[in-house]
């Protein structure tokens, strides 16, 4: 016995270790491919200081693209490669790409790129005098908060909701519930908070709750309890806004995932054999019907994290990750965009090897190591 666990632990810490070193290899082309399209694609942040200059730049580019005096002349009218800055000193533009670093050849700044994230130093924002790994960190309190906070009650409601509606397949707590889910899956997450900021934030009727910020400004001087309220006041109508579309699919999922076990012989067994319902659906169905759902969570808690936080980030002023991730896009801020790409494709992918473990620990039948190649 003691010498099968020793082979099934070098197994598992083998299968650790490769699945590791893919990362190497997946991250590089990942980061590989995104740099040719954004090199390829229009708009740098060269061009971007000189559309600024010429008072071209759109509303969104003059909230979030900053902008920097490097004090050059640009009375003069010159010949450039960029289209549209006559009246712009060529030596003005050649100091900004020697700054940008758009003096070297594109191969060059990507190796050389690469060699500073394997240390993680992601240099500093073209536009905020920041370094990428500060600037995400006072980013992460609010992402997170959301993130966590969501997810937490989307698993909470979804999977007993799920079981209680396979249990009570076809009655009408089923095909109420039911008509709630397809109405709350209807609902942009976005849409539905713009509803509640008119409704309780003070749009036309009540104003029940904040509409700015992750606390309030006299949050230091409030008690330890008086901040854990009031930190979850502020957070109430955006996590509330994200949990009603977030929990819409999971519950489906958790009910289908039920009803298949359900029909299954071993269940049909455990029930000859006398097991009362509580026992067959704990005891038996509930950890093979949860392993699709546990299969899910890394994709889930991602996606929740960095692209749904973005629309409720900007209706309730929350300073986060998924606001940071569209101002660098907007104003062409490479180090942030890539800084950021690689953080969250790095967890995104060690979050999809804990979702692997987590198979295995729900069910010891499942076999990881076997899966080589």
């Amino acid at each position: 016995m003691r010498g099968r666990r020793k082979v099934l632990k070098s197994q598992m810490t083998s299968y650790v270790l490769k699945r590791l070193l893919l990362i190497i290899p997946t991250l590089f082309g990942i980061m590989l491919v995104n740099f040719i399209i954004i090199q390829a694609a229009p708009g740098g942040p060269v061009q971007q200081i000189l559309a600024k200059i010429r008072g071209e730049a759109s509303d969104i580019e003059n909230r979030f693209g900053g902008g920097q005096d490097f004090g050059f002349d640009t009375s003069s009218s010159y010949e450039s490669n960029y289209r549209g800055v006559q009246g712009i000193d060529p030596a003005f533009i050649k100091e900004l790409e020697r700054q940008f670093g758009f003096d070297k050849p594109a191969y060059r700044r990507f190796f050389i790129m690469i060699g500073n994230y394997l240390t993680f130093d992601f240099g500093k924002s073209y536009f905020r005098d920041e370094r990428v790994v500060s600037l995400v960190a006072s980013k992460v309190p609010v992402s997170a908060s959301l993130g966590l906070w969501t997810t937490l009650l989307v698993y909470c409601i979804s999977i007993p909701l799920g079981i209680a509606k396979a249990v009570r397949d076809g009655s009408r707590f089923d095909v109420i519930t039911s008509g709630v889910v397809i109405i709350a899956y209807a609902i942009p997450s976005f849409l539905f908070a713009l509803f509640l900021i008119i409704i309780f934030a003070g749009g036309s009727f009540w104003s029940l709750f904040p509409l700015r910020g992750l606390t309030s400004d006299n949050w230091q001087n409030l008690s330890l309890i008086g901040k854990g309220i009031d930190y979850l006041w502020h957070l109430a109508l955006p996590i509330f806004s994200m949990v009603i579309a977030g929990f819409a699919k999971l519950t489906l999922l958790t009910k289908n995932s039920f009803l298949e076990e359900i029909s299954k012989q071993y269940v049909i067994t455990a029930r000859a054999k006398g097991l009362s319902q509580k026992r067959v659906l704990y005891g038996h169905i509930f950890r093979n019907a949860l392993l699709v759902v546990i299969a899910g969570f890394p994709a889930a808690f991602i996606h929740i994290l960095f692209t749904s936080s973005l629309l409720i980030e900007v209706l309730f002023s929350l300073d986060g990750l998924g606001l940071l991730g569209f101002e660098a896009a907007m104003s062409r801020d490479y180090p942030v965009m890539f800084g950021t790409l690689y953080m969250f494709t790095l967890l995104g992918m060690v979050l999809h090897l804990i979702g692997d473990l987590l198979y295995m620990a729900v069910d010891r039948r499942i076999d990881l190591t076997a899966a080589r190649g």
